[in-house]
């Protein structure tokens, strides 16, 4: 399909980028991109192996949160919500999966298109407000831990949650409204599945509108997000260092909660960045701030399938990342699971003068342990 450069913001998977750039001042010379052949084979592979390991391991900490309810802390509450909005975004994957591997071609209809395309930035929102919301609480449990008990009360976890994800649906709309099914330009046989701006702008203004929707995306759903998650953990390691010499029992359990809460926004943000930076730079361009030539808009074309792909990556990683370095929810796994005779196993070889008394409670008591 033959599109202008600027429709690559709220694209979601990849697609075909195949435009026509007037970058000479006669304006007889064009550039056509095309993007490159690996992307047909290798994007459904990568696309395919996110939708197992996140449709599983999103599943397991689901049901895991769920099952723990009654000692769930607002911590827990955060973390299956996140796992939700992964779980959400990861079963739309093998649409994309098969869109990609048709040479970009939608045979699924304009509802699937519609609809898949903002479960992307759903997720994208949704999984940033949690951890942001995530970072705020374990910064009033640390640094306010005597004056935030309201704050972190259940009630006030269940309103932050209807606001985290009354606002991702809010700020995702325009992807509901905009995304439609339309014929390739440069091949009637093919169904491609795009941002349409007919009937809302004229040809000079769109560059504008996708402007404003970088903004939208970018801004409420990277950079603010960030910025505040950087400043709650610079007041609490601050705070962590202080008491780093004469840590209670209380304050290593919060300690190692938090190393899985920075280690989740860490990466985030590297899963999410280049998406991000790829997608300002090209729309710096559009508008005129950057003079980009034609070789770098075919850079930015071709690398962007890969920095998505990436980002995708990121909601089959958080699983394993709570099984790696959180050993409360692992135990919790290996109880709720039937496996808990095993996990007791593990402990008693490392833990050989607790008693086996002690190591049972120590399994089934990890579910109430900050």
């Amino acid at each position: 399909m033959e599109q202008s450069i600027g429709e690559l913001v709220t694209q979601s998977p990849e697609q075909e980028y195949s435009y026509d750039y007037d970058y000479s001042d006669n304006g007889t010379d064009y550039c056509i991109e095309q993007d490159w052949d690996l992307s047909y084979s290798l994007l459904p592979v990568f696309y395919m192996l996110v939708f197992v390991l996140g449709l599983s391991g999103n599943g397991i900490v689901i049901f895991t949160v769920w099952k723990g309810k009654s000692k769930r802390r607002s911590a827990d509450t955060y973390i299956g919500n996140l796992a939700i909005a992964d779980l959400t975004f990861v079963v739309t994957l093998p649409l994309w999966a098969t869109y990609t591997a048709l040479g970009f071609h939608w045979p699924f209809g304009s509802a699937l298109c519609k609809i898949s395309s903002y479960l992307v930035l759903l997720n994208m929102f949704a999984s940033v407000f949690c951890l942001t919301c995530l970072s705020f609480d374990r910064y009033l449990a640390i640094v306010h831990s005597l004056s935030s008990a309201n704050l972190r009360s259940r009630s006030m976890t269940v309103i932050s949650l209807g606001i985290i994800w009354l606002l991702s649906g809010f700020l995702a709309l325009p992807t509901l409204i905009l995304r439609e099914t339309l014929p390739d330009r440069t091949n009637p046989n093919k169904t491609v599945c795009d941002l349409d701006f007919t009937g809302i702008s004229e040809t000079k203004n769109e560059n504008f509108w996708i402007g404003g929707l970088t903004i939208l995306t970018t801004v409420p759903g990277f950079l603010l997000p960030l910025l505040l998650m950087t400043t709650f953990y610079c007041f609490i390691g601050c705070k962590v260092t202080v008491h780093f010499q004469n840590l209670k029992k209380e304050e290593q359990k919060k300690r190692r909660l938090l190393k899985i809460i920075i280690t989740l926004v860490v990466v985030f943000a590297i899963c999410w960045l280049p998406f991000h930076i790829i997608k300002t730079i090209h729309t710096l361009g559009l508008v005129g701030f950057l003079d980009l030539s034609c070789p770098q808009y075919n850079l930015i074309l071709s690398l962007h399938p890969y920095a998505t792909c990436l980002a995708y990556i990121n909601s089959c990683l958080n699983p394993f990342l709570y099984a790696f370095f959180d050993l409360r929810f692992r135990s919790q796994c290996f109880f709720f699971f039937g496996l808990s005779k095993t996990f007791h196993g593990q402990i008693s070889n490392t833990s050989s003068s607790l008693s086996a008394q002690t190591q049972k409670s120590e399994i089934q008591s990890l579910a109430t342990k900050v």
